[in-house]
């Protein structure tokens, strides 16, 4: 932006520099008489006529030249199938990977019991903070995906919105209690329980978030993250196929 407005400035200062000059009138020169300075002056007019004339010519055919670009082109913007490549888009959107277009915090209190043989029993209580990404994974978006109607929208069959990672936060996430049956103190303690309770705390973060209407929202949140994604392309006018959205 800066270009156009040095030039602008430029112009005017020429402008203004070649009014003054024309504005006079060149004397006529007697025989043996010194005409240096008004030679030069009738030079400079002469240049400065030639300089208007090739500006003004340039401006006709830069008129011309966009009338015609706007006569033959500008009632065309509906038929984007004719610049539209299809496969190249698909490329393009395959590009964004795992979208990742809504989080779910999830906070949980996870017991998890274990029975011991002959007798006894081990327990852990787990204070837990799960995060649960959906989205939609567009590296598995084919070709037939996606079609360019002629004079009429891009269409893209999204595929469904899913849940994309599931993950506890450590920080978050703590052991309130664990203990095992006071009559049994020889029974030792299961190292992999508390793994256990993790692990299922990461499904009940996900049934919970997925209760919440969580593939929806991260539908809804895909075709307008995809939408910006094609209008900065150029493509204004995309239609979505509805898809039902499943868990992982």
């Amino acid at each position: 932006m800066l270009w156009p407005g040095r030039s602008r400035c430029s112009w005017a200062a020429n402008t203004g520099r070649w009014s003054k000059t024309t504005g006079r009138s060149a004397p006529r020169c007697g025989p043996g008489s010194s005409c240096r300075s008004n030679a030069a002056t009738g030079e400079a007019a002469t240049m400065w006529r030639k300089l208007k004339f090739y500006t003004a010519s340039t401006l006709f055919v830069a008129l011309l030249a966009a009338c015609g670009y706007l006569y033959f082109f500008g009632g065309r913007r509906g038929g984007i199938a004719r610049t539209v490549d299809a496969p190249a888009l698909v490329r393009e959107i395959q590009q964004l990977s795992e979208l990742v277009t809504v989080r779910c915090v999830v906070q949980k209190v996870i017991g998890l019991k274990e029975e011991k043989v002959p007798f006894g029993a081990e327990s852990v209580l787990l204070l837990v903070q799960a995060n649960v990404l959906a989205g939609v994974d567009l590296a598995a978006l084919q070709p037939n995906d996606v079609t360019v109607a002629n004079n009429g929208p891009v269409t893209i069959r999204l595929p469904a919105a899913k849940v994309l990672h599931v993950f506890l936060d450590d920080k978050q996430t703590q052991v309130w209690d664990r203990s095992k049956t006071w009559w049994t103190p020889w029974v030792p303690l299961n190292p992999d329980l508390e793994q256990n309770a993790r692990r299922a705390a990461l499904e009940a973060a996900q049934a919970t978030a997925l209760e919440t209407g969580l593939l929806a929202q991260a539908r809804a949140n895909a075709e307008t993250t995809i939408r910006s994604f094609l209008r900065a392309m150029g493509i204004s006018n995309t239609t979505f196929v509805a898809a039902t959205a499943t868990g992982r």
